[in-house]
């Protein structure tokens, strides 16, 4: 595995850090007027999700963490587990809900979703930047609203809930940004 000085840790780099992999989130080299410099990093545990910030010796090293991303496709659930399919090797891979519990909210049934491992367990699933979904519950929607601003809520098919304009009715395809959970455009 490849080492790296805390001074060298750029963002979106991962590493171990006290039995936990760690991704730099931000950083920033300090180098006071009196005493020695310093590297403060933001960074968060892929695992927990936490956020957490310190400070290091700039000549610290670091353990890179490799982080292996595969396509695979949501099959089905079965109590608290979702199964993933490998779309190489077909081999379905469990997941506990707490793992996939904010991807749910944008995914059905042959979705495909990024699922990420390290060293080989899975720990994180992440969906399209863009998916499409069906509208399957809002109040009526108002013919010619198109101009008017405003927006109402929405029960997408994967049970989420979204604010969508006032012309969007129950029933219609709508392109949803999994990243903020917005609305994007009809489909």
């Amino acid at each position: 595995m490849a080492n790296r000085l805390a001074g060298d840790l750029r963002k979106g780099d991962t590493f171990e850090l006290d039995n936990t992999v760690q991704v730099v989130v931000d950083f920033q080299h300090v180098k006071p007027g009196k005493g020695a410099a310093f590297v403060r990093v933001k960074m968060r545990n892929v695992m927990t999700g936490s956020v957490l910030e310190r400070t290091f010796n700039p000549s610290e090293k670091f353990e890179l963490a490799y982080i292996e991303r595969k396509k695979m496709s949501y099959s089905y659930s079965d109590g608290d587990l979702y199964y993933f399919m490998d779309n190489e090797t077909y081999d379905l891979i469990p997941m506990n809900h707490d793992l996939v519990e904010d991807a749910l909210h944008f995914i059905k049934e042959g979705s495909i979703v990024d699922v990420a491992f390290y060293k080989g367990n899975p720990f994180s699933v992440e969906p399209e930047n863009f998916v499409v979904l069906q509208v399957a519950q809002c109040e009526p929607g108002i013919p010619g609203a198109t101009a008017q601003p405003g927006s109402k809520a929405a029960t997408l098919e994967t049970g989420y809930v979204i604010q969508v304009p006032l012309f969007i009715e129950e029933g219609e395809m709508i392109r949803v940004d999994t990243r903020t959970g917005e609305y994007m455009s009809r489909a």
